[in-house]
């Protein structure tokens, strides 16, 4: 093989490592922004919070003298707080206890938040109050461990015994009498294997007076389907009886929860934090920045200072101080983008602001990459997990994005419009004659918005309404 040269001409795109880092950060969130921003802060020590005293202000050539009487004007001032706290009663016991703390290596402040209790954590504790054989608790806590995560039991009880060692020598009638022993916990319902025997097992702990109570057992236990599809005819053929029993029994069954565990081993919440806030000037809705959510930094100054000075023997250090510059940098530019584009999307949306949902303006994308200059996936990446807050509440960016749909007068209405029309129409319709979506449609085209019976069906679906036959009431 005949080895050559040959010149060739192409063009590449490179990434910069503070291009990188841009990017990264602009399509962060702002909790995912302040874990960053943190570990920065642990990483690089040429990097410091803004509200901070400045490094370089800690006056290291202060004189003993002047610190000794900094230090005696401190305990003068500190006895003079507590003579004063002194005169405050049980305030001061309370003050010096966590001014000792402060000071305590041993004091842990987590120690005194409370922990949430776990269902499993809920039940053993019931057990623990009873007395009972020590093979019956074993049974009991056998079956608890075995429940999922909403308080069901879902394995069956004979599968459950074979699984178990041979020489436990453990009947399923046992199983059935500790199961029947934990269905009667706190919380109602629980260690049910069903739907309809959780519901059954806290209408039984409701009193049998309620009205309406035989017959929601009866139809828990028996057709809890029918009811389920809203097939009220049926009901009242097959159990004999009016309009005003079964409204009383729905009522009833509607007080249940489907989960007995609901209030168990809940997922932690996750907080947001707005990015922006809108406010009315002068007849006029604005964005502004939440300063609250703008880390501030800024680059230690006396640790620069010293790196200026003595370059030669800087090493490392002088690539950290360039990391630091970017950090600091690429976070204002970050904010920046995003009031820009959140300005962009408030002068669109001054209806909305004005008048809510019914008023939103189609908007898309390119229309605000167009306005500002920027490439499209940039205004992607500034609308993903971007929060704003305004008086009509709390909105991500990208809620103000819809397509549009053309009307009748040549204009164009949002689909988020539209869906506020339709869920508008179906909070104001009767319960016992629900609208169909064909219906709805047809409301929509006298407003003069064209809408097709399926797009209302999937504008239904995308906001969780349920449909027509499920949505009848007596």
């Amino acid at each position: 093989m005949k080895q050559s040269l040959q010149l060739r001409v192409s063009q590449q795109l490179t990434l910069t490592p503070q291009l990188q880092q841009s990017i990264k950060l602009l399509q962060l969130s702002t909790l995912d922004l302040q874990a960053e921003v943190e570990r920065f802060l642990l990483d690089n020590p040429m990097l410091e919070r803004g509200d901070e005293p400045p490094s370089h202000d800690s006056s290291p050539a202060e004189t003993p003298a002047a610190q000794e009487e900094s230090t005696s004007t401190a305990s003068d001032s500190s006895d003079g707080d507590n003579s004063q706290d002194a005169s405050n009663g049980e305030l001061t016991d309370w003050g010096s206890g966590s001014r000792r703390n402060d000071g305590d290596d041993e004091f842990d402040p987590m120690l005194n938040v409370p922990c949430p209790v776990s269902l499993r954590e809920h039940l053993l504790a019931q057990l623990g109050e009873l007395t009972l054989p020590t093979r019956d608790q074993a049974i009991v806590q056998l079956l608890i461990e075995e429940l999922d995560d909403n308080g069901f039991l879902t394995t069956d009880l004979e599968e459950l015994a074979s699984n178990l060692p041979l020489e436990l020598e453990l009947e399923t009638d046992e199983l059935m009498v500790g199961l029947r022993l934990l269905q009667q916990f706190d919380p109602p319902g629980i260690a049910a294997r069903n739907l309809a025997e959780s519901l059954g097992l806290q209408l039984a702990r409701l009193p049998a007076n309620e009205p309406g109570h035989a017959l929601a057992r009866q139809i828990v236990a028996e057709h809890l389907t029918l009811l389920g599809n809203r097939d009220y005819t049926r009901l009242k053929r097959i159990l004999g009886v009016d309009d005003e029993a079964i409204r009383q029994a729905q009522q009833l069954i509607a007080r249940l929860t489907p989960h007995p565990a609901s209030g168990f081993g809940g997922e932690d919440v996750h907080y947001v934090i707005p990015d922006v806030t809108v406010r009315k000037r002068r007849g006029h809705w604005v964005a502004e920045l939440n300063n609250g959510a703008v880390p501030r930094l800024r680059v230690n100054q006396l640790y620069a200072q010293m790196l200026s000075e003595n370059r030669a023997g800087a090493g490392e250090l002088t690539g950290r101080l360039q990391e630091a510059k970017w950090l600091v940098k690429n976070i204002q530019q970050r904010f920046d983008t995003i009031l820009k584009v959140s300005e962009a999307i408030v002068e669109r949306q001054q209806a909305f602001f004005e008048h809510g949902e019914v008023a939103m303006r189609p908007l898309i994308l390119r229309d605000i990459a167009d306005e500002l200059g920027l490439h499209e996936s940039t205004v992607s990446r500034v609308t993903t997990q971007k929060y704003l807050l305004c008086p009509r509440g709390l909105f991500e960016l990208k809620y103000f994005f819809g397509s549009a749909l053309e009307t009748d007068s040549g204009g164009e209405c949002s689909a988020t419009a539209i869906k506020a029309h339709i869920r508008r129409m179906i909070d104001g319709e009767n319960p016992a004659k629900p609208l169909s979506d064909s219906a709805i449609a047809d409301e929509l085209g006298k407003q003069g918005i064209q809408v097709a019976r399926r797009t209302v069906a999937k504008y239904r679906e995308a906001m969780q309404i349920p449909p027509v036959n499920l949505r009848k009431a007596l």
